[in-house]
Formats: structure tokens, sequence, C-alpha cells
């Protein structure tokens, strides 16, 4: 007997037959129900805060407040939640002439207008101004010093100078601070490139990513850099696998977060009965560039046996990295050898280095097998994978490599998953 399972690929799905005798199981997020009304949802966290003040309280008496909300490679709803705040703000006195909005690029490119109203919605765009992050330009950019782990801390200068600030996202699982929302709308989200090289450097000091780990070097690295900054609010979410809501969490940086991640756990957190020879895994819901979908390898490193074989299933329709293209030039190369090229000055691009290293440390566990519309086969191949035309095409031949025994899972929503490995 054979299994046909379907996998998400950009606006469509592509379906892959599994033998049977092979198939461990196909796994996804907690198909969890989500809330009749988002902004009944945003009005109740909002009544309920965390640790914290209410927000009408916090913005008493500002004069020059900046939200912080996530772009278009996150599915917040932000165009329900900012009219909101926008309205609480108002009802303390706050117009909407001193409101801004700064999107947490990180190093991502800049959102076009087409994309901005798309995601924060015509009642925002007609309320408010919207700035992209200008992550490379320096005077831009406010330099703070060093945190107590010697992290430069460069930051948007708008952000900085505003007098209160909220940060606005969402928490799934992520492998460089254990979890996504929180601080990270600070950092990477705002911060100057030498910042974020050194944070993402830090979370490739250990041979395994952060994934779904609360408490890690790099977290903490985060909540310094956004206390520092006076970004001590947040409001998050947490969504089902079809990016709607599922509770909302208002208040203090750290506790708002730590009570959305308890949630984020239960709904992204999948229970394996074992190491798989074979990980199928499909990059939704980030398919626009591998360097959102490389976030699909992390989850299928926790679900495969070492020397096993990973499939990653990928539109990528941007290609590899919009804003780190130079990256291909290096990333063949084993873990150890970048991290010589980098300290030898080889390498200018840090942040694309580390992301490197992280993909690196992945293949010399398990093989990669890569199939993608959005990446040539050449490319792939200098990204250390290997090139497949198609999910059943790459399947078949992995499990030609392996045992007639060999063992599969599925992945269907990999960059937001967090596979638990029973016993």
């Amino acid at each position: 007997m054979d299994c046909t399972c379907k996998l998400p690929y950009g606006n469509t799905e592509i379906e892959v037959v599994i033998p049977e005798r092979n198939l461990i199981g196909v796994y996804s997020p907690q198909d969890i129900q989500p809330v009749t009304d988002v902004k009944a949802e945003v009005m109740r966290a909002l009544a309920n805060p965390i640790a914290s003040l209410p927000l009408r309280e916090l913005v008493q008496g500002r004069k020059n407040i900046v939200i912080v909300a996530d772009d278009n490679t996150r599915l917040t709803p932000v165009d329900v939640i900012i009219p909101v705040i926008l309205d609480e703000c108002n009802a303390a006195g706050v117009s909407d002439e001193q409101i801004k909005v700064v999107i947490a690029l990180g190093t991502h490119r800049f959102m076009t207008s087409e994309e901005i109203l798309a995601k924060f919605g015509e009642e925002v765009v007609r309320r408010v101004e919207i700035f992209n992050h200008p992550f490379r330009d320096g005077d831009s950019l406010v330099d703070l010093g060093l945190t107590e782990n010697g992290t430069p801390i460069s930051i948007n200068r708008m952000v900085y100078e505003a007098d209160f600030k909220i940060g606005i996202g969402s928490i799934v699982p992520h492998h460089i601070p254990g979890y996504s929302g929180g601080a990270k709308i600070v950092q990477p989200g705002v911060s100057g490139e030498a910042t974020t090289a050194q944070t993402h450097l830090l979370s490739v000091r250990s041979p395994r990513s952060q994934l779904g780990i609360l408490d890690n070097p790099v977290r903490r690295e985060l909540n310094a850099i956004a206390r520092k900054i006076g970004m001590n609010t947040i409001f998050n979410t947490v969504l089902n696998r079809h990016g709607q809501v599922v509770q909302g969490f208002f208040g203090d940086l750290v506790e708002a977060f730590q009570a959305g991640a308890a949630v984020s756990r239960e709904v992204y957190s999948v229970e394996i009965p074992g190491e798989a020879d074979i990980v199928l895994a499909g990059s939704h819901p980030c398919d626009i560039e591998f360097w959102q979908a490389h976030k699909t390898l992390y989850a299928a490193d926790r679900a495969v046996r070492e020397g096993g074989i990973i499939i990653i299933v990928t539109p990528c329709y941007e290609g590899v990295a919009m804003t780190h293209s130079d990256m291909v030039e290096y990333t063949r190369y084993s873990a150890c050898e970048i991290k010589t090229m980098l300290a030898e000055g080889k390498i200018k691009d840090h942040v694309a280095a580390a992301l490197a290293i992280a993909w690196a440390q992945v293949r010399e566990r398990a093989s990669v097998y890569f199939v993608s519309d959005g990446i040539t086969a050449e490319e792939v191949r200098k990204l250390g994978f290997v090139p497949f035309s198609s999910a059943q095409a790459a399947l078949n031949h992995a499990l030609s490599r392996q045992a007639e025994t060999a063992k599969v899972v599925v992945l269907t929503h990999a960059p937001d998953m967090l596979p638990i490995i029973k016993g």
C-alpha cells in the first residue's frame, strides 16, 4: 500500500506518494481553533496586561511614540492590532501625528508601498507614517556601545529616540533565540548589521540550533539589548497553522513573551516516536526566499537521525537571499571552513556567514536534498545541497539510498514546527 501526502507549496500544493511500510507519519502544527473576533482578542489582551501597567497609562503624556512591527515575512495581523493600539493612545491624549510605525525588517529588503498596504491595511497607512528600517544606513542608526557580553548595539535612531515604544510580532519556535517574538523585534528587527551578526554568530557556537529552547544565551542577549533602548512593552500573538490568531499577549517584554511562548509550544510542537531516516519538509509559510525558508532545516534536523536525509521543498520565489546574494559563493564549505574564512576577513557579511555556518552544521549531520522552482540547480549545489526536479524524485532517490525499512517523517509546515522525539 502507498500513502499520498500533500505539502503546501506557495499558493498551491504538491503530492508525494510514500510506501505505507516506510511512513512514520505526516505532522503539522496543532490545528488549534482560532478566536472568532481578532479585534476583540486584541482588546482582551490589552485589558489584561502581563506584568505591566495598562497601555493608556504607559503612554500618558508621551510626545513621540514608535510602534515596531514585523514585516511581510510574518503573518502577524498588524492591520487589526495597530488600529486598536492607536485608539488606546488617542484615548490617553496622544494623537496619530505623534505616532510612527517602523517595520522591523532585520536585514530583509525594504517592503514596497503595495506590500505595506497589503500588510498594514488602509486604515493604518492613512493614520500614521510607516518607515522601512534602513539596516545599512549608518546615519539612521545610533551607536550605544557594547552589551556586557561585548555585542555592539546599533539601533534605528527613530526607534531609540521615541519616548515610548512597543513591539508587535508573533511567537513561533525559532532556531536562533529559541522562539521568535519578544525582544526579537528589536534584535535583529531594528538593529544594524554589526549587532545582528554578533547575535547570529553567538547562536552557532553550539553545533545544533536553539530551536524551542526558551532560555539560551541569544535570548538573554536580545532581552538586554531591548531593555537598553527602553523597549519594555510588547504585543505578541500566537497563530495556528493557518495563520489565524489563537491568543494575544500584551505586557512586559519578557513576561508577556514567556506566557506566549508556553502557548506557542502547545501549538507548534509535535511528538514523533523516533528519529527518521528521511525527513520530507515543506517550507510553508516561509516561501519568499531561502533566507526565510532555511528555517525548514532546523525542524527537520530535530527529526532526522545522524547520517539520514532531509528533503527541503520550497518555492523561494525571490531566490536565495535578496539582501545577501554573495553568500552562495561560500555556503558549500564546512562550518569550520566558514568560521576560518570569517576570522581571516575573507567574508564581509557576517550575518550571512552565521547562517551559512548553521546550514553547514545541519549538512554535517544529514544529507540535504532540495526541491525548488525559484533556485537553480547550480545555486542549490553552491548552497551545498543536492538538487532534484520534484519532491517525488527526491524521495525516490532517498529511499534507494536507505534500507528497505527506512522510516520517513513528513513535516508540512516545518519552519513553524518543533519536533519532539519521544523516549
